[in-house]
C-alpha cells in the first residue's frame, strides 16, 4: 500500500490526517522535525506528501522545491490560507494539488487516490518508454524530460500529460474539457484558476528551451500548440 508523508505542524490536524487515511490501508508518516524535512522524506521515500504551507523556519513553497530537486512524487498543500495567489504560489512551487482548510476527508482521500492513480497507477505511463515528438521536440513521458537540441528539461507529472496532449493533437485545439478529464479524476473539484497556472507552468518550461508564444490561448475553448520554433537539424 502506498505511503503518505504528512507535514503540518499543528498536532491535532497532523493525528486526525494520520488516523483518517491510515484506516484505509495507507502507510502513514508524520514529520516532527520541521527542519529536517527532507531527511525524514529521503528517509521514507514517500509515495505522496501532504504539505501545510505554514512551517516552522521555512515556509511549505520552500520544502516544495526542495522535495522537487530530488522527486516528481505528487505533493498535495493543505492550507487555511485560501487566498488565490497561496494557489497559484502551491502550483507554480511544484505542488500537484491544493486542499483548503477545513477540509473533509473524503475529499482529501479522493485527490490522494486520485494523485496516486495519475503517478503510479492505472493511468500512469506503462514501462515501455513512450516519445511524443514535434518539430525536434521530444517529450520523453516515463522519464518526464522534455528535450531539445542538446537542452533537458524535467517535468512535473501533471507537465508532461498536459504538454503530451497539447503534442499529439498539434496543431489542432485540445478542449479545456478534455484536459480536465486527463489531468484530474473529478472535474468538480479543479476550478478554472488551477487549469490557467498548470498551462502557464508549461509555457515557462518552454520558454527554458527557447520557445515562446507557442501555447495559444483559445477562450472558452481549450488551448493550441503551433510548432513555431526552428526544429533542430
Amino acid at each position: 500500500m502506498a505511503k503518505i508523508m504528512i507535514v503540518e505542524d499543528d498536532p491535532k490536524i497532523a493525528e486526525l490526517l494520520h488516523n483518517n487515511i491510515g484506516k484505509y490501508g495507507f502507510q502513514v508518516t508524520l514529520v516532527e522535525d520541521f527542519d529536517h524535512i527532507i531527511g525524514h522524506f529521503k528517509k521514507e521515500s514517500p509515495d505522496l506528501v501532504l504539505l501545510d504551507i505554514n512551517l516552522p523556519s521555512y515556509d511549505g513553497f520552500y520544502w516544495c522545491r526542495q522535495i522537487r530537486a530530488i522527486s516528481t512524487c505528487p505533493i498535495l498543500f493543505i492550507s487555511a490560507r485560501a487566498g488565490k495567489m497561496d494557489q497559484v504560489m502551491a502550483l507554480e512551487n511544484g505542488g500537484d494539488d491544493f486542499i483548503t482548510k477545513p477540509f473533509d476527508y473524503e475529499v482529501v482521500l479522493a485527490k490522494i487516490r486520485s494523485s496516486l492513480r495519475r503517478a503510479y497507477g492505472e493511468y500512469a505511463p506503462k514501462m515501455e518508454e513512450r516519445i511524443v515528438e514535434l518539430a525536434g521536440l521530444c517529450l520523453y513521458l516515463e522519464r518526464m524530460e522534455l528535450h531539445r537540441d542538446q537542452q533537458i528539461i524535467s517535468l512535473t507529472q501533471k507537465e508532461a500529460v498536459l504538454l503530451e496532449i497539447l503534442m499529439t493533437r498539434s496543431p489542432k485545439l485540445a478542449a479545456r474539457e478534455v484536459i480536465l478529464e486527463k489531468l484530474w479524476d473529478d472535474q468538480s473539484f479543479v476550478d478554472e484558476n488551477t487549469l490557467n497556472v498548470n498551462v502557464t507552468r508549461v509555457r515557462k518550461k518552454l520558454q527554458e528551451l527557447g520557445i515562446r508564444n507557442a501555447i495559444e490561448t483559445v477562450r472558452g475553448a481549450g488551448y493550441r500548440l503551433i510548432p513555431n520554433w526552428e526544429p533542430h537539424v
